[in-house]
């Protein structure tokens, strides 16, 4: 297939790329098309050559810049200048994925976690107090959870929190060196004030971590008596971020310090809290910034669509090596297939990854704003959004780093240079895998919830509980649906005649046996490691590797159902999409074709005509490949890699 140079990614309103655009946006398009009016004053990218001290200014400046906007707030209660509008709020920060990450992950520790940790685990008198000036960011502060010896296993954090009743103070402190805070974005340089997670002990007895107030700097901002701040200095992206390390020797702070929705201290050291398992409590404070993991997911869509930008126009413009034949006519690099399997792959699955996003945004939304009138189905619904959101945010963040490397490949030594961005963004996406939650550790999550389907008892088991449940328990499967199974059903059925790898209802059978295959026998196995009489934690670090890739299956069966549900919305791009959708499912499969033979479920035949598949599904395709990155909505202006223009 030939190109001309007449193709053009601009997007057009009116026509078939505007749908892409409206579809992708989803329900909160009104914050995005805001945020694409946002623009940042001298924006350029940050260079290799910027030193770390001026990079984080810049950031700064522009996080000033971002709050004057009105889009950190849109996430807020009215009552402190927001509009109460919880799912636009996530949706004004993951757009800052395609500008600065830095930026983005600053303004995820100001509004997400440290504001949002105020709103979430504080009352009223909290609220009044600090609300309005850390969204206003007339407060500027951190979210010190992390520590030197404990990050993904946050219930074990060392850092105490003594109630003193004499005189009603808690005495913040890092009795070890491993106690130390570590990473700690806005520690560094500007941060304030930190919401500090801390075992809270009263009298003899200790009830588990709780979130405190802890002043860390003066006004001049020198650090308090008792704090100890260091600097965790350059890293290898991400420089615009102040990250620091935090100690406390024995810190007073006021009884009220306490951010005490879920657990409170007397004058008299008495503690009290409406949810009696520590586990449960601990838990539901921890869920309650679930936005912040949710955001960081659609951030790192947001700079994967930017990479297959740069990389897309690039191939379209690029020409290399003469067509045989008609030596004076060299190939568009887009028209190679091997070029072609490298980029639209990718780009189908950052298709799919953004509905998913979508339909997650939009299900949580409901859930904060109109919780279930009954308790036991709210606190449910809480875990599988809980679910959705660590496997999502795992799915797309190692997503994020492949396709920006491909696309840094794809764009040969211009790629690498840093004028093109893509070097500078695949050092800034790095990080988004092991931070807002370690993936591994993640999917580990989405694998206990499949294990315990979500049970009361889920907030209090731990590895150990999690083996004798299910070796207690029968385990079987049952699908949580992402989307109306209505939208499945009338999806199933292709258009016209297809072979049948590209029919839905196969593709679905396949996506589904090989879930509930994994997860049924990941149950097994640990069920017949506790049969004989096995330690409980070594049984289920044995089939650890087996869970993890059954919670993997479990998610993109889900990332898949919200590719269908998107279809079905955009009638006028069905045709489209349906190529698209078809190139995820079966380069999925391709992937994971070891496992489907060595499985019987397809045979060397069935696994050769999928291969096939793939390679005419990027041949259809192509001729597309303007029209779909136009669909991501990219501002010309964003788009700064002068191989991109």
């Amino acid at each position: 297939m030939d190109s001309t140079a007449t193709e053009s990614t601009e997007t057009n309103s009116t026509g078939t790329t505007g749908s892409l655009t409206r579809l992708l946006d989803g329900r909160w398009a009104e914050v995005r098309d805001r945020a694409r009016g946002f623009e940042l004053r001298h924006f350029d990218p940050p260079s290799y050559e910027l030193g770390t001290e001026e990079h984080r200014a810049r950031v700064l400046d522009r996080l000033r810049e971002f709050a004057a906007s009105g889009l950190p707030q849109v996430g807020f209660d009215p009552a402190y200048g927001g509009t109460g509008d919880v799912g636009g709020g996530m949706v004004a920060m993951e757009m800052l994925g395609f500008r600065d990450l830095s930026l983005m992950v600053k303004s995820g520790v100001q509004w997400g976690l440290f504001a949002g940790a105020i709103a979430a685990l504080g009352t009223e008198r909290h609220r009044q107090a600090y609300l309005r000036d850390a969204i206003d960011l007339d407060l500027l502060g951190c979210f010190a959870m992390t520590e030197s010896g404990h990050g993904s296993d946050v219930q074990s954090l060392e850092t105490t929190a003594t109630y003193r009743p004499e005189t009603e103070e808690f005495e913040i402190h890092s009795p070890t060196a491993s106690a130390r805070k570590e990473y700690i974005g806005n520690a560094a340089r500007d941060g304030r004030v930190a919401v500090v997670f801390a075992q809270l002990i009263t009298g003899a007895e200790s009830h588990g971590v709780h979130a405190l107030l802890v002043p860390i700097r003066d006004e001049l901002g020198q650090p308090l008596p008792g704090v100890t701040i260091g600097d965790c200095g350059r890293k290898a992206g991400l420089n615009g971020v102040d990250n620091g390390r935090i100690s406390f020797d024995r810190v007073r702070v006021p009884r009220d310090a306490l951010l005490d929705r879920y657990g409170q201290v007397a004058a008299d050291g008495t503690y009290t809290s409406s949810i009696k398992s520590s586990g449960r409590r601990f838990f539901t404070m921890i869920g309650t910034l679930v936005r912040g993991r949710v955001s960081v997911a659609g951030a790192a869509q947001n700079a994967a669509k930017l990479a297959l930008t740069i990389a897309g126009r690039h191939g379209l413009a690029r020409r290399q090596f003469p067509r045989p034949g008609r030596e004076e006519e060299e190939v568009v690099l887009l028209d190679y297939r091997a070029h072609q399997r490298r980029l639209l792959p990718a780009l189908a699955r950052t298709y799919a990854l953004s509905l998913a996003q979508n339909a997650l945004l939009e299900d949580l939304h409901e859930h904060l704003t109109a919780p279930a009138a009954d308790p036991a189905d709210q606190d449910q619904r809480q875990r599988e959004l809980e679910s959705r959101a660590a496997g999502l945010k795992a799915a797309s963040t190692w997503h994020a780093t492949r396709t920006i490397q491909v696309c840094r490949e794809a764009c040969g030594g211009a790629g690498y240079l840093a004028e093109n961005v893509l070097p500078q963004l695949r050092a800034d996406i790095d990080v988004f895998a092991t931070f807002e939650g370690d993936n591994t550790v993640l999917l580990q999550l989405v694998g206990k919830g499949l294990l315990t389907d979500y049970s009361t008892q889920f907030e209090d088991l731990d590895i150990r509980g999690v083996a004798r449940f299910v070796a207690d328990q029968f385990v079987g499967f049952a699908t949580e649906r992402t989307v109306n199974r209505g939208v499945l059903e009338r999806l199933r059925r292709r258009r016209g005649e297809q072979p049948e790898i590209r029919d839905r209802a196969w593709q679905l059978a396949q996506l589904e046996d090989r879930e509930k295959h994994l997860i049924e026998t990941a149950a097994l196995r640990l069920r017949g490691r506790m049969a004989g009489d096995a330690d409980p934690f070594d049984a289920f670090n044995a089939v650890q590797p087996h869970l993890l890739t059954a919670a993997s299956a479990h998610v993109e069966r889900q990332v898949t159902e919200a590719f269908l549900a998107g279809i079905d919305t955009c009638p006028e791009q069905a045709d489209l999409l349906d190529l698209l959708c078809d190139l995820h499912v079966l380069s999925g499969m391709e992937a994971d074709r070891a496992w489907y033979l060595e499985h019987n479920r397809i045979s060397d035949r069935r696994a050769k005509e999928i291969v096939k598949a793939v390679d005419d599904l990027c041949e259809q395709l192509r001729p597309h490949v303007p029209e779909l990155l136009a669909g991501f909505g990219i501002p010309d202006p964003w788009i700064t890699a002068p191989i991109a223009q």
